[in-house]
């Protein structure tokens, strides 16, 4: 917990409390902003184009632009619409992203076994908003309530398109929430803890969770990551070509913009989400003889960002470069694959684990459940192989079945 709110919290506790608020609330709507400029310029680069290179240097004011273009278009209400829940689904969309941040370390000395506690105005505290003990939940908790903007939008809107939009949106982000959660639950596993700093501060020393847990829940949350933020390959929420425009399509105006806002906003926290969880957050090494403002706020600053960036690139490439799945396709990537492999991944964590600290031999027990494991995959295969035979038979004779052989 922070230390800035055990005991008696005065009223400096409480105005360092809305300072970092404040700072982290600004931080990260000057990131979105940022954000969207990187990836527009960044794509354009991947696919030889120019990109943004008027407002501003570099283009970099062209965020600023559009959003001001929008914020004084004309805003719409459908006349069928639910009004109160057609202006609230937006900020059901937009709220989550800011509420995952706060509780993601940004700063603090995690070297040498630290628990990143700096001094503040000479208050103690985190460089994070804060850190409750089930940090971790908390996140999981608000990347579901995003699921309810995208619903509600659709629902809300009294029309047919978004409704289907909003649909297909909702069962694509429900199906990758269970990978989503048994791949954190690898890395709670290791850690031993749900706050967010303590699962930093356990990677201190280049003990990072990415290795820890064999590297596969990594992957897993990265691509399960990808599709709760509908973003490419995994952007059916958005295939114009089926939908007219996804649950957003009665949408205009400032509205519109806190979709559009939503959007980036999630990328950089859950990229965010993926530095703490599996790269150690602000951990890096800190020289020594560096001033205490160094080694507590800025190079673990600097390891953070360059981390961040990373991940940031990495989903812009994705858009730039994968071509978008079909819907059958995501959904079986999902069920069939990612949550099955997730959940052997936990079992096999947890039996050598457990193996350990019984004073079994860890190998012998690992290998053990990987043969398990493989036997359960070999079934679960067959069993889908069986199922979507008989799901072609069954194709084949209602064909049969059919206007010619009605005629007979």
């Amino acid at each position: 917990m922070d230390p800035l709110l055990t005991g008696d919290v005065g009223l400096a506790a409480v105005l360092i409390v809305l300072l970092k608020v404040v700072v982290a609330f600004a931080a990260l709507m000057i990131g979105v902003m940022a954000m969207v400029w990187f990836e527009r310029k960044l794509v354009a680069d991947m696919q030889n184009r120019i990109g943004p290179n008027r407002a501003g240097p570099f283009g970099i004011l062209q965020t600023l632009a559009d959003g001001l273009k929008l914020m004084f278009k004309e805003d719409l209400e459908p006349e069928r619409s639910d009004p109160f829940v057609f202006r609230l689904a937006p900020l059901l969309a937009l709220v989550p992203a800011f509420l995952v941040f706060s509780v993601v370390p940004v700063a603090g000395n995690f070297s040498d076994g630290g628990d990143g506690v700096v001094t503040l105005f000479g208050h103690q505290t985190f460089m994070q908003v804060a850190d409750p003990q089930m940090g971790i939940l908390f996140v999981l908790a608000m990347s579901s309530v995003a699921v309810y903007g995208v619903m509600l939008a659709g629902w809300s809107s009294g029309s047919k398109y978004p409704l289907l939009g909003s649909v297909r949106a909702t069962a694509q982000m429900v199906s990758y929430e269970a990978a989503l959660g048994l791949s954190v639950a690898a890395v709670l596993l290791v850690s031993g803890t749900l706050s967010t700093n303590g699962i930093v501060a356990g990677q201190s020393g280049w003990h990072w969770n990415v290795w820890m847990t064999f590297l596969v829940p990594f992957l897993i949350f990265t691509v399960a990551a990808t599709a709760e933020l509908n973003r490419p390959p995994f952007d059916l929420v958005e295939a114009e070509q089926e939908l007219v425009g996804g649950f957003h399509t009665e949408y205009s105006s400032f509205r519109f913009a806190l979709f559009y806002l939503a959007e980036f906003m999630n990328t950089v926290t859950m990229s965010a989400v993926i530095v703490t969880l599996f790269f150690g957050g602000p951990s890096g090494p800190i020289p020594d003889g560096v001033p205490g403002w160094v080694g507590d706020y800025l190079l673990p600053f600097v390891y953070f960002m360059v981390k961040l960036l990373v991940f940031l690139f990495i989903f812009v490439w994705f858009r730039a470069t994968l071509p978008r799945f079909r819907y059958d396709q995501l959904m079986d990537l999902g069920w069939k694959f990612l949550i099955p492999l997730a959940l052997g991944w936990f079992l096999l964590l947890t039996a050598v684990r457990v193996a350990d600290d019984v004073g079994w031999n860890p190998v012998l027990a690992g290998a053990v459940t990987v043969v398990i494991l493989a036997i359960g995959g070999l079934m679960l295969r067959a069993a889908i192989r069986a199922a979507a035979a008989r799901h072609e038979l069954s194709d084949s004779i209602a064909a049969l079945d059919g206007p010619s052989g009605g005629g007979r």
